[in-house]
C-alpha cells in the first residue's frame, strides 16, 4: 500500500462497498487504492479536483462512482466516461469490469496524462483515454453506454454526445441534487428510462442517478 493511502482509508472502502451491496475482490480493493494513491500525489500539482483532503477522497470519489456500479448491466460492454477529469467513474469502472472497454474522454490534457499514467501503473488494458472535446470525438461505432458526473446541464450532456450513441445506447447522468429545472429542458428526442436517489457512505447531501434514452 502506498504510504500516502492509510489503513483506515482501506477500511472505509471495504466497508462502503459493502454498504453500497458492490463485491470488491482483493485485486480490485488494491487497484482501487492504487488509484486513489495516485489521485492524491497528482492533485497536488495537477489541480485533478476540487476535493483537496485525502481523507474525503474515498467517499467523494471512490464509493460515489462505486453507487452507480449496480446499474451498469451486464450485456453492456463498451462505455464512454464523458468529462472524466480525474477518472470517475471511468476508472473504477474500468477496475471493477475488466472484460468491459471503458473510454475516458476529457478536453483538458493535465488530467488526460494523469489518466494515461493511472492506465500504465494499474495495468489497465480496457481503459481508453482520450484527449478531445466531446462534440469533436467520432468513435468507431455507437457507446453501449454514456455516463458523466457532474459534467454539465442535461441539455448539454444529451446534445453533445448524441452523436456517440444510439436508441440502444443508456446515458446515465450522475447528479446532486434532482435536476428538476434541467429535465424541463430535456430535448425532445430522450426520455428518462429511471430515476435512483443514492446513498453514498460518508457522503453529505443527496445523490441522483438519472438513466436516458434516445427514442427512435
Amino acid at each position: 500500500m502506498s504510504a500516502l493511502v492509510t489503513p483506515q482509508h482501506a477500511e472505509e472502502l471495504s466497508t462502503g462497498a459493502r454498504e453500497l451491496g458492490v463485491p470488491l475482490s482483493p485485486e480490485q480493493h488494491d487497484k482501487l487504492l492504487g488509484y486513489l494513491a495516485l489521485l492524491i500525489k497528482w492533485n497536488k500539482a495537477y489541480n485533478l479536483t476540487a476535493v483537496r483532503d485525502p481523507d474525503e477522497m474515498v467517499s467523494r470519489h471512490l464509493l460515489d462512482s462505486l453507487s452507480v456500479m449496480p446499474f451498469i448491466h451486464s450485456e453492456r460492454h463498451e462505455w464512454l466516461d464523458v468529462g472524466s477529469g480525474g477518472g470517475m467513474p471511468g476508472v473504477p469502472l474500468a477496475i471493477l469490469h475488466p472484460h468491459k472497454r471503458v473510454t475516458v474522454l476529457d478536453a483538458n490534457g493535465k488530467k488526460t496524462r494523469f489518466l494515461t499514467q493511472v492506465k500504465m501503473e494499474l495495468k489497465l488494458d480496457n481503459l481508453t483515454v482520450i484527449h478531445s472535446r466531446v462534440e469533436a470525438f467520432e468513435p468507431a461505432r455507437p457507446f453501449d453506454g454514456i455516463v458523466s458526473r457532474a459534467f454539465s446541464s442535461m441539455e448539454n450532456f444529451t446534445n453533445w454526445t448524441r452523436h456517440l450513441g444510439d436508441t440502444g445506447t443508456q446515458w446515465l447522468a450522475m447528479k446532486g441534487l434532482h435536476p428538476a429545472d434541467e429535465l424541463v429542458a430535456l430535448p425532445a428526442d430522450f426520455t428518462v428510462e429511471s430515476e435512483q436517489a443514492l446513498t453514498v457512505p460518508g457522503c453529505q447531501g443527496q445523490r441522483h442517478l438519472l438513466i436516458l434514452r434516445r427514442k427512435a
